[in-house]
């Protein structure tokens, strides 16, 4: 195994770029790394510059990886490889809690049968569609007045906390951290009330997916997750950001909105969550 310096993160990158969308996940990662994002993480591959897995995994060395929930995510092109850094490298920490995320379903039997036979405790948290806008020519940009479009801004550090108790996965302390970092550091998108107070907005994560897509109860049915989606879409093409989404299997309302503005999606992939040791 290899930990990648700051050069080949830039190669590994650029591989990435043509295995999308099954790598997505790790490329905005590493996308976020080479444009100089704060990050905790250290990418490690099998071998290089031909590596056939690729992990990001906490970086032991970083004091703030101890702030955030310990996430390990990979993209694999050969599942053999990989089960022998789970099992034989040690490229992940069983010993503590963690959570590998959008990783490829199809290798969820092969990583319950690693941890059962680690004898670590395991379990499915959550099954999502990955969408994608290949290019904005793909988007159906709904048409709105000036005057809403006047209300559009990004979010600051004042509606942390809001968005935080907002979010399906915060409401605490963690949240509030991962909500306070992805608004000091990467895009966010919002509509103003009449006072100048967010009603509506969506973020970016780390990894450079959209996500934290939310309106507030009085303010729903006027189109706003919409206009904010659309005009996120076109900020981050225009600026070379990927552009990109996860959806939880159940949620048919968001996975129909983001299809309807037209992104698209790899119907034979499916992404997960598994957390271990929790």
């Amino acid at each position: 195994m290899k930990v990648l310096n700051k050069d080949e993160l830039l190669i590994a990158e650029g591989v990435l770029l043509k295995h999308l969308p099954k790598s997505f996940k790790v490329y905005g990662f590493l996308h976020g790394i080479n444009r100089n994002k704060p990050n905790t993480l250290e990418v490690l591959v099998d071998t290089w510059p031909d590596f056939k897995v690729i992990i990001c995994r906490p970086d032991p060395k970083n004091k703030r990886a101890l702030e955030f929930m310990k996430k390990v995510t990979y993209y694999s092109m050969d599942e053999q490889i990989l089960r022998k850094m789970l099992t034989e490298e040690n490229a992940i920490d069983w010993s503590t809690y963690f959570l590998i995320g959008g990783f490829d379903y199809s290798h969820a039997s092969m990583l319950k049968e690693v941890s059962s036979d680690r004898q670590v405790d395991y379990r499915c948290y959550t099954l999502v569609h990955l969408l994608y806008l290949p290019d904005c020519s793909h988007l159906l940009s709904p048409a709105f007045d000036s005057e809403l479009e006047s209300r559009i801004s990004s979010l600051d550090l004042s509606h942390v906390d809001l968005v935080n108790k907002t979010w399906k996965f915060g409401g605490n302390e963690l949240g509030y951290r991962i909500v306070k970092n992805l608004i000091s550091n990467f895009p966010s998108c919002c509509i103003t009330d009449e006072q100048g107070q967010p009603v509506s907005w969506v973020l970016v994560y780390d990894y450079y997916a959209l996500g934290v897509l939310y309106t507030l109860p009085e303010h729903r049915g006027k189109g706003y997750a919409k206009l904010l989606v659309s005009t996120m879409a076109k900020r981050l093409h225009a600026q070379g950001h990927p552009v990109y989404c996860y959806i939880e299997e159940d949620n048919t309302v968001s996975y129909g909105f983001f299809k309807n503005l037209g992104f698209t999606e790899d119907p034979s992939y499916r992404a997960g969550w598994l957390e271990f040791n929790f």
